[in-house]
């Protein structure tokens, strides 16, 4: 592994804790409150109150949009918009498209977006070719009603890694968008709106939240026009979080750099010694100097992220007899 992890302790740590956090403004509480309510009471229709209904607007969820925009672009202003599933967002950046358009694809992508591709978009007309994204293949592929150039980096499951910054430069020379999953690195580890990226979406349920309890989505961008459509088809769609959920989700926020730390020095302790070990036959770490990627991760990413695929001798037979 590379002596210089380049995790940023202090400004990250500090970050987690503080993102999106605003003494509540009529008690003064310091966690944001769960805001349990459908409507608002609007006493004075001169002075708006801001709020009428808790699918458009509901404080607690403006408080976890706000702190994950502030993880994903610290210094620059960011818009976060929250689902209520990370599949819920990834449809939300879909509809974006119309009949007709085309999205190139990694072709390792999470089975969840590959099916809303396949089977769901398709039936709208909209087509998805999925490639390795390797030299020329953008060239090569790349058609007139190509729309939207859509990556994960590392890719789940095999930890595939992509050149954001590259891709990206491409894609927007033919006017495309860029979409980045950034689920398995976190904001901790990569940010790819700093890399070219003009939409990042998250399932908070993995390590934003990290506690196993509760199910959500976020996306991240800072074009003005495309949070105006984004929030627009988050109200018109409907498929927000609830308010415990948006809680939820932002009490395991204050965690992440210390979680994500540990994720990483544990999945780099277990490939160090998976790489030596007899059974394992493919071993896929970004984190690993043999590993493909490894010199673009380097760059693009603070460390290598706590997930680790590999293949063992004897397929799925082999690997069964581990104890339950």
């Amino acid at each position: 592994m590379d002596d210089d992890d380049g995790f940023d302790d202090i400004g990250d740590s500090t970050r987690s804790v503080h993102a999106g956090s605003s003494p509540e403004q009529v008690t003064g509480a310091k966690v944001e409150p769960i805001f349990q309510t459908a409507t608002y009471v609007q006493s004075d229709f001169a002075e708006h109150s801001g709020y009428e209904y808790s699918r458009t607007q509901n404080p607690t969820r403006e408080a976890l949009e706000a702190a994950i925009a502030e993880l994903e672009s610290p210094g620059e202003p960011a818009h976060g918009i929250a689902f209520g599933s990370g599949m819920a967002a990834i449809s939300a950046i879909t509809q974006l498209l119309k009949a007709g358009d085309h999205i190139l694809a990694a072709s390792d992508l999470y089975g969840g977006t590959g099916r809303l591709f396949d089977d769901v978009l398709s039936r709208f007309d909209v087509e998805t070719t999925y490639s390795f994204l390797g030299e020329g293949d953008l060239e090569e592929l790349a058609r007139p009603s190509t729309k939207m150039l859509w990556l994960e980096s590392p890719t789940n499951p095999l930890l595939n890694i992509h050149d954001i910054s590259a891709l990206a430069d491409k894609a927007h020379a033919r006017g495309w968008l860029v979409v980045v999953d950034n689920t398995f690195a976190s904001p901790l580890l990569q940010r790819p709106l700093e890399l070219g990226a003009d939409i990042v979406v998250h399932s908070t349920t993995k390590y934003v939240s990290g506690h196993s309890d509760v199910i959500g989505g976020c996306i991240v961008v800072r074009d003005d026009v495309l949070v105006e459509r984004l929030a627009f088809l988050q109200n018109t769609i409907g498929a927000v979080p609830g308010p415990l959920d948006c809680f939820l989700t932002l009490r395991g926020i204050r965690t992440l750099a210390l979680r994500m730390e540990r994720h990483c020095d544990n999945a780099e302790f277990l490939a160090e010694r998976l790489a030596e070990h007899p059974a394992v036959t493919r071993l896929l770490y970004p984190g690993l100097p043999d590993h493909p990627g490894h010199e673009v991760a380097k760059r693009q990413m603070r460390r290598y992220g706590g997930m680790i695929s590999l293949e063992v001798e004897g397929g799925e037979e082999g690997a069964s007899w581990a104890p339950r």
